[in-house]
């Protein structure tokens, strides 16, 4: 039977530009600009239902504006428009850049008004000192001198955190995707395959599930020892894909979007024979998802989960390379990374700085409707293995949505 796909309606368009509008009005603005450009979020989409990596300008009162980089953004949302439904928001130029804020906030009557900014002081973790241009904001302070802006980002993310029903329902479909996703990576992984097969086996579900995927596409990485994150360098380097043999570890991380709702799924595969480190490894990252999924409930600190899951690893002498959770749509509270790894390498300080307590979110309250990625990973020495799914935070605990991911198969 065809599966009838989620999607998003006016009456959830009407309800998140209210949410926003409430906030513009108990901040006291005129005007919103949300900067969505190279943004990990591509926060324009929220209030678009589209991304054209662009600059929705939103007023208290009106219509919006959706400036996009190009005329072939602007030609995609018309044509949608005509082909499958009406876009959220209807006047779309071209202008992502200082001078096209300006000229829009001047044609609206807003360079003597307060406007609020989204995208100067983000806090993504890849993207910690914002996203909007120097040269893009330089030009817009210096062309509104009149104006009085604030950074709203901070209040933004944690309002749009909560996710109502319909997007929650994208939220389980992009977890399915990513659930059949982790079976392909599962049936291609063999003896002798390459990375380059693996990857193509992921990214091949997902697109054509009719989902997409956040760059990298894909993180992966196979071998008996090895502590590389992010993309595998043939993916830039002129090198060639590595192939499995006996004794590897396969670590990867699949990013899926649905509706530009995202989720994702640390799969761990381990090809026999099995070393002893790697299996112990295996379970008390075990260990640390499940006290991820005791802890995580209304009315706890982010802190109190991110402890909670920490615990196993520090009964067990294990560190940890990467976060052990983090929230998702957006992907603003992060745990605490790097943690114990001086037991293996020292990690060059930027400028002697050293790395913050918590990252981010450490005293923020989980609430029902919020997504979290339950990513514990466990390392001893230069082993490591990371699981992890997706949550959703029910009224009295969690919803998992993903099974395949959330512990090591062994091939």
């Amino acid at each position: 039977m065809k599966e009838t796909l989620p999607t998003l309606s006016l009456r959830e368009r009407d309800r998140r530009w209210k949410l926003i509008r409430d906030l513009m009005s108990n901040k006291g603005l005129a005007c919103l600009i949300v900067a969505g450009l190279s943004g990990r979020e591509e926060f324009d989409g929220y209030l678009s239902n589209e991304s054209a990596n662009g600059i929705v300008v939103f007023p208290l009162e009106g219509e919006p504006t959706y400036l996009c980089w190009a005329g072939t953004r602007v030609l995609r949302s018309k044509e949608n428009a005509q082909r499958v439904e009406n876009s959220w928001i209807e006047d779309v130029r071209v202008g992502a850049s200082g001078p096209g804020v300006v000229a829009v906030l001047k044609e609206r009557g807003f360079e003597t008004q307060t406007v609020g900014v989204v995208g100067i002081e983000i806090g993504s973790p890849q993207q910690p000192e914002g996203y909007v241009p120097f040269k893009t904001w330089s030009y817009v302070l210096s062309h509104l001198p009149k104006a009085s802006f604030i950074d709203v980002s901070r209040d933004f993310c944690d309002l749009i955190m909560v996710k109502s029903d319909e997007e929650l329902a994208l939220v389980r479909r992009s977890a399915r995707i990513g659930e059949r996703a982790c079976e392909a990576l599962l049936a291609t992984t063999k003896l002798g395959v390459g990375e380059g097969e693996m990857a193509a086996a992921v990214v091949q579900e997902i697109f054509s599930s009719g989902a997409g995927t956040r760059m990298p596409n894909i993180i992966l990485h196979t071998g008996v020892e090895n502590l590389s994150w992010g993309p595998p360098l043939w993916t830039y380097r002129a090198q060639p894909p590595r192939r499995v043999q006996k004794g590897d570890v396969v670590l990867s991380e699949v990013f899926v979007i649905y509706g530009g709702l995202e989720t994702q799924q640390q799969m761990c595969l381990a090809l026999s024979p099995v070393a002893q480190v790697d299996l112990e490894c295996a379970e008390v990252a075990r260990r640390s998802y499940e006290a991820g999924l005791r802890a995580l409930c209304p009315g706890k600190k982010f802190r109190e989960v991110a402890e909670a899951m920490e615990e196993p690893l520090r009964e067990a002498g294990c560190w940890h390379l990467t976060p052990l959770i983090h929230s998702l749509n957006p992907l603003t509270w992060v745990g605490p990374t790097n943690v114990g790894i001086d037991q293996v390498l020292e990690i060059p300080k930027f400028g002697g700085m050293e790395q913050p307590d918590f990252p981010t979110g450490e005293d923020w309250i989980i609430k029902p409707g919020m997504v979290f990625e339950l990513e514990p990973n466990a390392c001893r020495g230069k082993h490591r293995i990371n699981i992890g799914g997706t949550v959703i935070v029910s009224e009295d605990g969690v919803e998992e949505l993903n099974e395949l991911a959330t512990q090591m198969r062994i091939v």
